[in-house]
């Protein structure tokens, strides 16, 4: 049984980590303008913007690797939570246009996150 459960935490990384990571490419190759202009408005430093990085690269790449996954799942659970808060908080009760909720994508990478944080990355990761 810990055989599956190892291929179980591996595939939770990949199914959250590989995708955020491609949000990060995004943001490294057009910038994150739109993430200062929010933090402006809730009168927060534009620098903590370049957190992005870490949450959206950073992390995704560790939480593929399973290296330091604890650190790396909570990192990225922030950054998911932070993302709700400053730019989607309007859509916390709101339907998508095909009935789901609105935020389920986040939701489901913030609640994964917090799983790995709790398990740790398994058997098939670089480090234990």
């Amino acid at each position: 049984m810990k055989k599956e459960m190892d291929l179980g935490l591996l595939l939770m990384r990949l199914a959250i980590g590989f995708p955020m990571l491609i949000y990060g490419i995004s943001k490294i190759q057009n910038g994150i303008a739109f993430i200062k202009e929010l933090l402006i408005g809730y009168g927060i430093s534009p620098l903590l913007g370049y957190g992005v990085y870490i949450g959206e690269v950073v992390a995704p790449i560790l939480i593929i690797l399973g290296f330091r996954i604890r650190f790396a799942a909570l990192i990225f659970a922030i950054n998911c939570f932070s993302a709700i808060v400053l730019a989607q908080m309007d859509k916390v009760f709101a339907l998508n246009d095909y009935g789901g909720w609105a935020l389920e994508l986040l939701a489901i990478y913030l609640i994964i996150a917090m799983a790995l944080f709790f398990t740790g990355a398994g058997k098939y990761s670089l480090s234990k």
